[in-house]
């Protein structure tokens, strides 16, 4: 089913070779504005890891990655990178990073399970970040606090680049809101997931959903996560705005309102990381506790891992919105299905 959406009346603001300066304009302002906010070091990333490790990203935990076997390694299987979520903090302690200093680093994944359409790509890279925390930091504080920072990143930015290419101007908030998941389906009970973000980031224009990945009070989940990276099972202790249900989870995703396509758009998924109890815990509610016999969750609940919180921040899709484009396409070189490609032809949309 073709998936792909023009918006009536849509023409890019920038032709091609303003576009592709667009780009390196927005990677190169931030990824320095997002090291100097989170106080991050830069390294350099792994395009596949050994199968087998618990390294590997599974992301919501059935897509399948890319594979081939390394003839040079005993025929050892390799996997494509989905994320780095877990590499990264497998790295943090190999490193001896101390609290309050992480890393970043250049991801880039296929992911060919991925629907494409006009946001999701089967190639994605993204900004994948990493740093340590204290124990006493695992906070919903702490959380909203490197929420704001990244935000901030984003929006200067934008300043920046509307000052370069004055055609695109400045339409981001100033300040992005915080909601749980669980405040979104009591707000909006008769919504879906999707539709309760839409709503949102229209009203607020930038807005931080938390809890992604445990039970809301309906007994179903706002949207998938893996169970051995972000913790959504920890309770915070504070309680829903309407009806005071008791909420739970230290992650969540960064949700903007997208002016061209009209709709809620996720510029980033991140969270404090899981402790061993909300492992065992998450492990446990998913039905993969097979998963503690891995050498990365072997490594955690063994208590070698440093606790540490973060997150990937799509390279793309914040060109994507800055550069006010209707399609990630227009902003990266993959592959798309013809009808895609016929379409965006006829409507007079360059895609890579």
């Amino acid at each position: 089913m073709e998936q792909t959406f023009i918006p009536d009346g849509y023409k890019s603001s920038l032709d091609i070779w303003q576009t592709e300066q667009g780009i390196k304009f927005i990677k190169d302002t931030f990824q320095i504005a997002l090291s100097s906010e989170l106080k991050l070091r830069r390294i350099t990333a792994p395009l596949f890891l050994q199968a087998g490790t618990g390294l590997n990203d599974n992301l919501n935990g059935v897509e399948a990655p890319v594979s081939f076997r390394a003839k040079g390694d005993n025929g050892n299987t390799a996997e494509i990178v989905q994320s780095l979520a877990k590499w990264k903090r497998f790295a943090l302690w190999r490193h001896n990073f101390k609290p309050g200093i992480g890393v970043y680093t250049d991801m880039n994944a296929i992911r060919p399970d991925e629907i494409t359409d006009n946001i999701h790509s089967l190639y994605v890279d993204q900004w994948d970040w990493e740093k340590v925390i204290k124990p006493s930091e695992r906070t919903v504080e702490t959380l909203y606090s490197c929420v704001r920072h990244i935000y901030s990143a984003i929006r200067r930015t934008q300043f920046l680049l509307s000052e370069r290419f004055p055609v695109l101007d400045t339409f981001l908030p100033e300040d992005i809101m915080f909601f749980h998941a669980q405040d979104l389906l009591e707000m909006y009970p008769e919504m879906t997931p999707r539709e309760r973000e839409t709503e949102a980031a229209k009203k607020y224009g930038a807005i931080f959903v938390r809890g992604i990945g445990g039970k809301l009070s309906d007994g179903t989940i706002h949207d998938g996560r893996s169970p051995d990276y972000d913790d959504w099972s920890t309770l915070t202790g504070d309680k829903s705005a309407l009806k005071g249900e008791p909420l739970a989870g230290l992650n969540g995703d960064i949700v903007v309102w997208n002016p061209v396509l009209q709709s809620a758009f996720e510029i980033s998924s991140m969270g404090i990381r899981v402790d061993a109890g909300s492992l065992e815990r998450q492990l446990a509610e998913r039905g993969t506790e097979e998963r503690k016999s891995l050498y990365f969750h072997q490594l955690l609940l063994e208590g070698k891992l440093p606790q540490t919180m973060g997150g990937g921040i799509g390279q793309s899709r914040l060109c994507m919105l800055l550069l006010k484009k209707c399609h990630i396409g227009e902003v990266q070189s993959s592959m798309w299905p013809d009808e895609t490609l016929r379409k965006c032809e006829d409507r007079g949309v360059f895609i890579f």
